[in-house]
């Protein structure tokens, strides 16, 4: 077995002629694209190509992941790579398959996109030229370190839309990420990227929002002050989910509330509608589980 060890960047990649892949390609070079690069670079035969529409962008990327080569045109990615991911904004999906459709295959490439909220429809041109076609979208959110979010996506679950023909293909490389498949029709993948979507960028602007009042509050290191607390919510809601629900709209507890809103209208008055709105949101699930006449006094309270 033919084995070498490439340090690149404080990463070691293992070589092997037992690689899963014969040669990966990385359509597109922002961070998660050069995650992909590092994860599935360890599964590559040889050094995964890239390729981005700006040529000097691409040759920064390449030169900052480290394990990979730039690849001097999309037609030659297409033609030498046997899994091809194309990791660009959703908006350029469609322009990137038109451009990768028009070079004839020799050979059946398993060709993905990770766009969250489209299926594998998109990518019908290149079904139809012969390659094998499929959608997987990482569960996980990308802040431009590769190496730290390898080892994130290394128990994430990934949706994969694929035909039947396809989708042990697609699973194979979910796994060379260590990741776990999850099937989502064509139909569901606008809802469950709406999901993902509530759950993580909604997160960041409540935490932010929560920052704020603190400092309207004279606080001067909020995040500390919220961390411990935040962390432990999220915790309590994975494990219990709604079930984990505590504070004054719990209870009821319309002064409270009350003075929230007054103390927020006067001193933060850019957070309100946010607070407004998820106070709202809480009571309607609220009344979802367990229906009370009392809660009327919040819902006019709230709603006002």
């Amino acid at each position: 077995m033919a084995l070498a060890l490439l340090p690149i960047s404080g990463y070691h990649q293992v070589v092997t002629e037992n690689s899963a892949f014969r040669q990966v390609g990385i359509i597109g070079t922002g961070r998660a694209a050069q995650a992909l690069a590092l994860g599935l670079g360890a599964q590559s035969a040889a050094l995964p190509l890239m390729w981005g529409r700006s040529s000097s962008n691409c040759a920064a990327t390449v030169h900052r992941v480290g394990q990979c080569r730039q690849a001097p045109s999309i037609k030659a990615l297409v033609g030498a790579c046997d899994i091809i991911a194309i990791a660009v904004a959703d908006e350029a999906i469609a322009e990137i398959v038109e451009a990768m459709a028009s070079t004839p295959l020799a050979h059946a490439p398993l060709i993905f996109h990770i766009s969250g909220s489209k299926g594998s429809a998109v990518l019908e041109p290149l079904r139809a030229n012969g390659a094998r076609v499929a959608a997987i979208h990482p569960a996980m959110t990308f802040t431009g370190f590769p190496e730290i979010e390898v080892r994130r996506m290394s128990g994430a679950c990934f949706a994969i839309t694929a035909s039947d023909t396809t989708i042990s293909a697609a699973r194979a490389v979910v796994g060379a990420l260590g990741g776990i498949a999850i099937e989502i029709t064509e139909h569901d993948r606008p809802l469950y990227h709406a999901a993902l979507c509530h759950a993580a960028n909604h997160l960041v602007t409540l935490f932010a929002g929560a920052l704020r009042m603190l400092e309207c509050a004279g606080v001067e290191d909020p995040a500390r002050v919220v961390a411990p607390l935040a962390s432990a919510a999220l915790e309590n809601s994975i494990a219990r989910g709604f079930d984990a629900l505590s504070g004054p709209i719990l209870r009821g507890d319309t002064d409270t509330i009350q003075s929230h809103l007054a103390a927020l209208e006067d001193s933060c008055p850019e957070t309100l509608p946010a607070y407004r709105a998820m106070a709202l949101a809480t009571l309607m699930e609220q009344d979802r589980r367990d229906p009370k006449p009392a809660r009327s006094g919040l819902h006019r309270l709230i709603g006002e």
